[in-house]
């Protein structure tokens, strides 16, 4: 399928979509899941509630719904719908063709998945955060969604494609352009390159083919000279170890962890679930599809988050419940 054009005119670049925003195809990239379910509701009420210190762990499931697709949704995931697999961390810092790929998909990406806006969900996020009911925030995703919807005890797992920073693989060598700027540089070094994209992946990126990406030239670090790299953790590398000291921390002073729109398959999130557990924290998901955690869960609901969260009252009291329990065995809790 085609998803967008990006080519020069008249001396400046223009973006061409040949499918709606996000903002106008929010299903789009949304597996299918049930109705909601009223008892659901109040379940999920019940745990809100009387959480008092709530850690929030969300995953790309909370943005399909801002039209940004997924790896691993049934259907509509990237794996579902294609054999390509994303980027691994060892081949972007090895290879320079594969740089070259990466940037120039991400270049032509960049406009629409800058442009993608909060979702009911996100939204309902912030205003957790406004009313004191949400400890910390720690999301898997690198869109700075939740960022645009207004929430600072905001912990980014894996970067920010938004952020300033464009590093070297080299950390002490790192260079501070911001994006704006490295566009700029994209734009100036490749006056007379254009390409339609063949579709569209998560985390800005699109589908090129290698014949457009030949020609397609890449700006060295302004400062170190050497490769430039995003502010983002690629497949297969790690998470400073300062921030998961950080966010392990976080799950230590909570008393309750909600998982939105992940499933937690990859061990970088997956491991503040078993601090969790050790800490004998109830746990709630909300996922489409199943999950690493459903066997740790007090709570497991399978539902949009940008329909269910809203419906979320964060001050409402239980004066009758003293402490936190569901309705489950309290080996699961």
């Amino acid at each position: 399928m085609s998803g967008l054009t990006l080519g020069p005119t008249k001396g400046r670049w223009i973006t061409h979509l040949s499918r709606p925003r996000s903002h106008g195809s929010p299903g789009l990239f949304v597996p299918p899941s049930p109705p909601l379910d009223p008892e659901k509701i109040k379940e999920l009420q019940r745990f809100i509630s009387l959480s008092k210190r709530l850690l929030v762990m969300t995953g790309a499931g909370i943005s399909t719904e801002s039209g940004i697709p997924d790896y691993r949704s049934e259907k509509v995931g990237l794996y579902a719908r294609t054999d390509r697999r994303p980027i691994q961390h060892i081949d972007f810092v090895r290879s320079a063709p594969v740089r070259q790929r990466y940037w120039a998909r991400n270049f032509v990406g960049w406009p629409q998945f800058s442009s993608h806006q909060p979702n009911p969900a996100h939204w309902a996020l912030s205003n957790w955060e406004k009313l004191g009911k949400l400890h910390w925030l720690v999301t898997q995703n690198v869109d700075a969604l939740h960022s645009k919807a207004g929430n600072q005890r905001l912990t980014e797992l894996h970067g920010c494609m938004h952020r300033p920073g464009i590093k070297s693989p080299v950390p002490e060598l790192w260079g501070a352009d911001c994006r704006r700027v490295l566009q700029d540089r994209f734009q100036a070094l490749n006056p007379n390159w254009s390409a339609e994209a063949q579709g569209v992946a998560p985390d800005g990126d699109v589908f090129l083919t290698e014949e457009q990406v030949r020609s397609f030239r890449v700006p060295c670090c302004d400062r170190c000279g050497g490769p430039l790299k995003p502010d983002v953790v690629f497949f297969g590398d790690t998470v400073n170890p300062d921030k998961v000291d950080f966010v392990h921390r976080r799950v230590k002073e909570a008393d309750s962890l909600l998982v939105v729109g992940s499933s937690l398959q990859v061990y970088s999130g997956y491991r503040f679930i078993l601090t969790a557990r050790e800490k004998k924290l109830p746990i709630a998901i909300l996922n489409i599809g199943p999950t690493r955690s459903d066997d740790l869960a007090c709570l497991k609901l399978d539902s949009r988050c940008g329909e269910l969260l809203p419906l979320i009252d964060p001050q409402r009291q239980h004066s009758d419940v003293q402490r936190l329990e569901m309705d489950l065995p309290e080996s699961r809790c």
